[in-house]
């Protein structure tokens, strides 16, 4: 296989991202743009309802993360097809939101999908390892199930800690592995098999595949927890749930004098 082409299915031929080649943004952003009609519902089955309950319990573990400080403007990196975003309109009634994706499927499809929230939502495009916004920018930056996709760490954590003001709060939420090694077994039977395999049914086997390929190539919690520290965070911490299988990390940038 060539280094620039996506991996692909035997099954439906859908596009799945190589890790570490030279075209994998493109495929990442191909494969987004395959999935985008189905992203949600799929999600929220192979999650057996579970994704339901993730966001709102990041927002909560946030809330006792940073305090009651006011909250005017937020970023929502990633944002697919804005649940997240939409559900941070209504934790911060006085914020404005900006939902960012670098795939444009995901930002059409989030902007049709705002309803009511849309007054205070706007749509941007926008690379995590290239943000298009000024520096300190920002009170609040969320993401999730982002980082897996990201080619380069540190630098995308970075440049959400730059479009932070000083004493802002990053929030990432992503897919983790199990606190327990008996669960792991069970949740990497499940998700490494049984997802791909509800993938292939519709028409979507490579991307679900790439889906547990991405988790093996995240550092875990104590790593994610030193890169935060290392591109300027001073406070970070890890809030898992459900057992494990997802983690809430919240990260604070310094404030005043401390911040650079």
């Amino acid at each position: 296989m060539a280094a620039d082409a996506p991996g692909r299915s035997a099954v439906d031929g859908s596009p799945h991202p190589q890790r570490g080649g030279p075209a994998f943004e493109r495929e990442v952003r191909r494969m987004f743009t395959h999935i985008v009609e189905r992203y949600e519902w799929f999600d929220h089955v192979a999650s057996l309802g579970n994704d339901y309950l993730w966001r709102p319990r990041a927002l909560w573990a946030l809330d006792r993360f940073r305090g009651d400080g006011p909250v005017a403007r937020v970023l929502d990196l990633g944002c697919g097809t804005g649940e997240l975003a939409r559900l941070v309109t209504h934790r911060f009634p006085g914020a404005r939101v900006v939902a960012a994706d670098f795939t444009p499927a995901m930002v059409r499809h989030a902007r049709a999908a705002s309803g009511r929230e849309r007054a205070r939502l706007a749509f941007a495009r926008a690379n995590a390892l290239s943000l298009p916004f000024p520096d300190a920018t920002f009170d609040l930056v969320t993401n999730a199930f982002l980082a897996r996709n990201l080619a380069d760490l540190p630098r995308a954590f970075a440049e959400m800690r730059r479009v932070l003001r000083p004493g802002g709060t990053l929030l990432t939420l992503e897919i983790t592995e199990p606190l327990s090694p008996a669960f792991g077994r069970l949740f990497h039977a499940y998700f490494d098999r049984v997802v791909p395999s509800l993938g292939a049914l519709v028409a979507s086997e490579g991307p679900y595949r790439y889906l547990p390929e991405s988790l093996r190539s995240l550092p875990g919690r104590p790593e994610l927890l030193a890169t935060f520290r290392r591109v300027g965070f001073d406070r970070a911490v890890a809030v898992p749930q459900s057992m494990g299988i997802v983690t809430a990390f919240l990260a604070a940038a310094p404030s005043g004098a401390q911040s650079r």
